[in-house]
């Protein structure tokens, strides 16, 4: 018996997975889904891409998978906000920006802020937020959510078996999550970068 039958079995040109390239797993998504996921992922996501069924009006960006590190002198004392006091020379240690402010990189992505419904809490038109997917978006967590098919940061709060977004800004009214809108909650927000 032959090892190649008809032209079956055995060493093809092209068969297999291509050398070097990266290992692959296989997820469950449902069939309504497919579509949009294949969509995405030929366009790609982020600077460029759109997330499609989701209007961002904004920029999304990732953190690099592994950064150099951005270390900084952090020095010892204290800075005065009021009456100005002499400074220590001594330097506490190094303080690296990538560490300091992302906790999991492959759960982090930022985004750029458009609009003021959330000045209250520091956070202004043009900032850039740090967003963790991984985070546990408990109540008075500020949260990045889709919400019928826009992009939003406000507070997330439960009250009386009720989800409501809230706004950090008096201008604006508190929105009730009830059944017949699409919400997802994309990521806790966890720090603001904010230039003056």
């Amino acid at each position: 018996m032959s090892t190649l039958q008809q032209g079956r079995g055995g060493r093809r040109p092209g068969a297999g997975r291509p050398r070097k390239s990266e290992a692959t797993t296989v997820i469950r998504v449902p069939l309504s889904q497919v579509p949009r996921i294949r969509s995405l992922l030929q366009r790609g996501a982020g600077p460029g891409g759109d997330v499609p069924g989701v209007r961002t009006d904004c920029e999304i960006l990732t953190p690099a998978v592994s950064p150099p590190p951005l270390s900084c002198p952090l020095y010892q004392s204290r800075v005065a906000a009021g009456f100005p006091s002499p400074a220590d020379d001594y330097v506490e240690g190094q303080l690296d920006l990538n560490r300091y402010l992302i906790d999991r990189p492959a759960a982090t992505f930022f985004v750029r802020v458009q609009g003021d419904s959330m000045l209250g809490a520091g956070i202004h038109p043009g900032d850039l937020l740090i967003v963790d997917r991984s985070r546990q978006a408990d109540d008075g967590r500020v949260i990045i959510a889709v919400l019928d098919g826009e992009l939003t940061v406000k507070r997330l709060r439960r009250r009386k078996g009720q989800v409501w977004l809230h706004p950090d800004n008096e201008a604006y009214p508190p929105l009730l999550i009830t059944e017949d809108r699409d919400f997802h909650i994309w990521g806790v927000v966890r720090h603001v970068v904010h230039s003056l």
